[in-house]
């Protein structure tokens, strides 16, 4: 998962280290920083779990399935019914496990379709951030944030910088911030990111009362 960042990047990024701790567990972060289906699946998962349950997910998922790394192709044409059974089975991979087996094999089935199965062509040669962050909302079960901050994930964690990245991810792509799972380097920065979340829900209730 590898892209060359501009020479104008490196100073500006110096601060953000590369690889992936979200998972908080060595062998689920590793698979997360050396596949791009991985990291897709993670993100695809991270909503209404815990950040490390979500990202745990495709390790979890390709251990079940015997593999050492997710298979687009594998993954799309498995049984629907069994697929949610192995993401069902405990502990099971997500809070609503049959609703996320479906979308992940139809985030595969897109990648499949559109980059022939390869996950890391969806950012592999992008020109610019905003080029990058429509194919991200293309991507099933991406909606705008979602894009956005996997955009950030690319830039901050992975070296993926097109020009303009920053932009396109919106305030995700602030250094210097915890925001999003773009912004986890360990357990400190872990804690410190889901405050930043909860503060923002407290404050939305208060918006909204």
């Amino acid at each position: 998962m590898t892209a060359r960042e501009p020479g104008r990047e490196r100073a500006e990024g110096a601060s953000e280290g590369r690889g992936l701790r979200i998972a908080q567990r060595p062998e689920a972060d590793a698979l997360l920083a050396r596949s791009p289906l991985a990291a897709l699946t993670g993100m695809l998962l991270d909503q209404q779990v815990p950040m490390e349950w979500a990202f745990t997910g495709p390790h979890t998922i390709a251990t079940r399935m015997g593999r050492d790394d997710l298979d687009a192709r594998e993954i799309a044409a498995y049984d629907p019914d069994a697929f949610a059974a192995l993401l069902a089975a405990k502990p099971a991979v997500h809070r609503y496990p049959a609703s996320m087996a479906g979308r992940v094999q139809r985030l595969c089935q897109h990648v499949v379709d559109r980059y022939a199965g390869d996950a890391g062509a969806v950012w592999r040669g992008v020109a610019t951030g905003g080029e990058l962050l429509k194919r991200l909302e293309a991507l099933p079960g991406y909606g705008p944030q979602k894009a956005r901050i996997f955009l950030a994930l690319l830039g901050k964690r992975l070296g993926v910088r097109p020009e303009g990245w920053r932009e396109a991810a919106g305030p995700y792509g602030d250094e210097g911030v915890f925001r999003s799972v773009a912004d986890i380097t360990g357990p400190e920065a872990l804690a410190r990111v889901r405050a930043t979340k909860q503060e923002a829900k407290r404050a939305a209730g208060e918006r909204s009362s």
